[in-house]
């Protein structure tokens, strides 16, 4: 399919990035294939992560196609782009159609991109994920390449006020070996298999980030494991619940 918005999008994104001085790292795009249809299934601590999973299948020369929610493709402003970039819009009230063009798309040889936690993590670790992503590379007969992101939350997440022109912060994407789930796998051992990945590639993410909190103001983009003050799991469960 002819891409003439994604191209100067992505040019775009990364002029900004320079100037802001966020150094992007990208480790493991080896395992982004090539050629051929693939889903990234993506951790989601901002709501920038698509932009910077787009960047993580980069170095594979790869567009990526995400599965987002329609009211994105319903702004005036953010729509036409994601049309243009050839997203998939995603109607939680008719999923099935979201599916199957996702599906098309991999069947053509498309990378889809997908957050299988569905909503951001508050607690900044991987939550319970869905079984989606495996059954639709499954269903296409592509792998799933799990990836880690952090650092985005520092510039836009849910519940902090966004700081997108925020200077000098680091961004790790991490990237994982590519699994091979089948039809007639177990999709819970598989989806389990798939979160246990992307948690230790987020983990890793976490040891090897050359930031610290410069202050205690500052520990709320760290997970409370680490010493940080964002919520523990059980909390943001409690806060996704109420919202």
């Amino acid at each position: 399919m002819a891409d003439f918005v994604y191209p100067p999008v992505i040019a775009a994104a990364r002029t900004m990035f320079r100037v802001l001085d966020n150094r992007i790292r990208v480790e493991g795009a080896e395992h982004i294939p090539r050629t051929g249809g693939a889903v990234i299934a993506c951790n989601h601590v901002s709501y920038l992560d698509f932009i910077f999973c787009g960047l993580g299948g980069r170095p594979a020369k790869r567009l990526t196609r995400f599965m987002a929610k329609q009211e994105i493709f319903d702004n005036r402003i953010a729509g036409p782009l994601m049309r243009g970039m050839h997203h998939i819009p995603v109607d939680r009230a008719a999923g099935l159609a979201s599916y199957r063009e996702a599906l098309a798309k991999l069947k053509d040889g498309e990378v889809v991109g997908v957050f299988p936690e569905a909503t951001i993590s508050r607690s900044f670790t991987v939550k319970e994920i869905k079984s989606g992503a495996v059954r639709m590379a499954a269903a296409a007969d592509v792998p799933v390449v799990p990836m880690a992101l952090w650092g985005t939350q520092r510039l836009w997440t849910k519940g902090r006020p966004k700081d997108l022109t925020r200077r000098h912060v680091p961004i790790s994407i991490l990237i994982g070996e590519p699994m091979h789930p089948a039809k007639g796998d177990d999709w819970d051992v598989v989806t389990k298999e798939l979160r246990d990945r992307m948690s230790a590639l987020v983990d890793r993410a976490q040891a090897e980030y050359p930031d610290q909190p410069a202050s205690d103001e500052e520990r709320w983009w760290l997970p409370a494991h680490l010493g940080g003050t964002a919520p523990t799991p059980e909390e943001a469960v409690e806060l996704d619940r109420r919202s």
